[in-house]
């Protein structure tokens, strides 16, 4: 099942952001998976399946957000790094 959500917004949104409609609602789909994959939300391919990109095109835009690639909680990368040590 799709779901569509639906957010108004008028032409001085796009004036004040200098976005055509179709560039802002990219922008708006990106930073709305973004965030959700920040907080552990949705998975990377969740995430790049959400705002229209493949999971390494997503992962890869991350930075010009602000958001790191790696949306692991301390325990989680404490248990990653432990693996990696003991080869």
């Amino acid at each position: 099942m799709t779901h569509h959500l639906s957010i108004g917004y008028g032409d001085d949104v796009l004036l004040s952001a200098t976005m055509s409609k179709e560039e802002f609602d990219a922008e708006a789909r990106f930073l709305l998976a973004g965030k959700l994959y920040e907080l552990g939300r949705l998975t990377s391919g969740q995430a790049g399946r959400l705002c229209g990109k493949g999971r390494v095109d997503f992962l890869l835009a991350l930075p010009r957000i602000g958001v790191s690639l790696v949306n692991l909680g301390a325990e989680d990368a404490e248990a990653e790094a432990h693996i990696l040590r003991r080869g």
